[in-house]
């Protein structure tokens, strides 16, 4: 007979873990906190219960349960993110105040005050004293203050650089009012001239960049040596003298202008204009300054290689004067610097203030009378100097 053995009931021991329930349990505050966070982080459900070992369910039924606790959580965080909105904004104001300021001097709360002044318009005043670091009540009480002893002396500076400014039609710049200023005994700096010029609205006249080329160098006539460079800077007038061709716009054509330059004094002694480049043009320039200046023999005349310097009427006249020719080296328009910054300022500042009023209309036109021909000596050659040349202050204008 087969006996069925009972098999024996397994003992656990107390110390055995799987003897011990594993049920977790959370006090209120934690359950609060969980459900807080997770409406504010705005994580799914089911992270925030793998994260604190729950099940999903039990976080709904938390979330169910203290759902009239969250609701002041949701417009706490509304005004939270109101506020970081308004807080971008007042960043990103500084930061536009910042970058209009980049390069201006603002070291001191003097130099700051008049930039706040001067952009007030474009942000509010908190926002301006906020970014550069000073106090509105000090920025009202500038405003407020009479003027500085400073701000007086710059005041009557200003007019008198406004009265120098104007009284050569707007050519001095800050160098040259300097050099008025102290001609009459007020020596400043040429930068608070300058910087007072800027802020009065007053510059002296900028070139243009476009520069046509009156040199034809490409001519089979005698070169002469650059004598200019061996020699020492004149002592007195008369001693070197030096030329070149420049050119005016006229609603005519173009309008050539030749002229003769005393390197000693850096006055013209001889000047002719013309409406082509012929060899004349250089011609009259020369005997005008033979005739007015009747120099001794000797002297040094240096020009560029162009044709008409090069000509054999132009060596003719130098020769029967006795004056010794020079010219430049080819390219090279540094040897007749002098000559070259002349026609520079002569074009910066009579053609380009007159071009600012509308330009030349016409060429200029001979004289007639008697009485304004120059009494000019007769040369080797026979011939005198022209007397139909205009100065060039009588071109018309419209």
């Amino acid at each position: 007979m087969n006996k069925t053995k009972t098999p024996e009931p397994q003992t656990v021991s107390p110390e055995t873990p799987q003897s011990i329930a594993t049920t977790k349990r959370y006090d209120e505050a934690i359950k609060r906190e969980a459900v807080e966070n997770w409406i504010k982080s705005g994580q799914r459900g089911t992270q925030i219960a793998a994260e604190l070992g729950v099940s999903y369910p039990s976080l709904k039924d938390w979330k169910r349960r203290y759902m009239g606790d969250a609701t002041p959580a949701r417009a706490g965080l509304a005004e939270e993110n109101r506020a970081l909105k308004i807080e971008l904004a007042r960043v990103r104001e500084q930061r536009d105040i910042l970058k209009k300021n980049a390069g201006h001097p603002l070291r001191t709360v003097e130099e700051r005050y008049p930039r706040i002044e001067r952009m007030k318009g474009q942000h509010s005043i908190a926002q301006w004293c906020a970014t550069l670091g000073v106090r509105a009540s000090g920025y009202y009480a500038w405003v407020q203050a009479p003027p500085s002893r400073r701000e007086q002396q710059d005041a009557r500076l200003c007019s008198q650089i406004q009265a120098l400014h104007t009284r050569p039609r707007g050519r001095y710049g800050a160098p040259r009012v300097r050099a008025a200023l102290v001609q009459q005994g007020e020596f400043h700096g040429t930068k608070r001239i300058a910087r007072l010029m800027k802020q009065a609205g007053l510059r002296g006249p900028i070139p243009k960049r476009y520069v046509p080329h009156t040199t034809k160098s490409d001519h089979d006539q005698p070169i002469a040596a650059n004598r200019l460079a061996r020699v020492s800077a004149p002592t007195g007038p008369n001693q070197i003298w030096v030329s070149d061709l420049t050119y005016v716009a006229t609603g005519e054509g173009w309008l050539y202008v030749a002229i003769v330059l005393d390197l000693w004094s850096r006055q013209v002694v001889g000047w002719s204009t013309g409406a082509s480049l012929a060899a004349s043009l250089a011609v009259g320039a020369l005997q005008m300054a033979l005739c007015h200046r009747q120099p001794p023999r000797g002297l040094l005349h240096h020009s560029d290689r162009g044709i008409q310097y090069a000509s054999g009427e132009y060596r003719t006249r130098l020769a029967a004067a006795g004056i010794e020719p020079s010219m430049s080296r080819a390219g090279n328009p540094y040897d007749n610097a002098a000559m070259e910054s002349f026609n520079a300022t002569y074009k910066r500042e009579c053609v380009g203030l007159a071009e600012e009023r509308g330009g030349y209309a016409t060429r200029p036109r001979p004289a007639r009378t008697s009485s304004s021909m120059p009494k000019c000596i007769t040369t080797g050659s026979g011939s005198t100097a022209p007397s139909a040349i205009n100065p060039l202050w009588t071109l018309n204008t419209n």
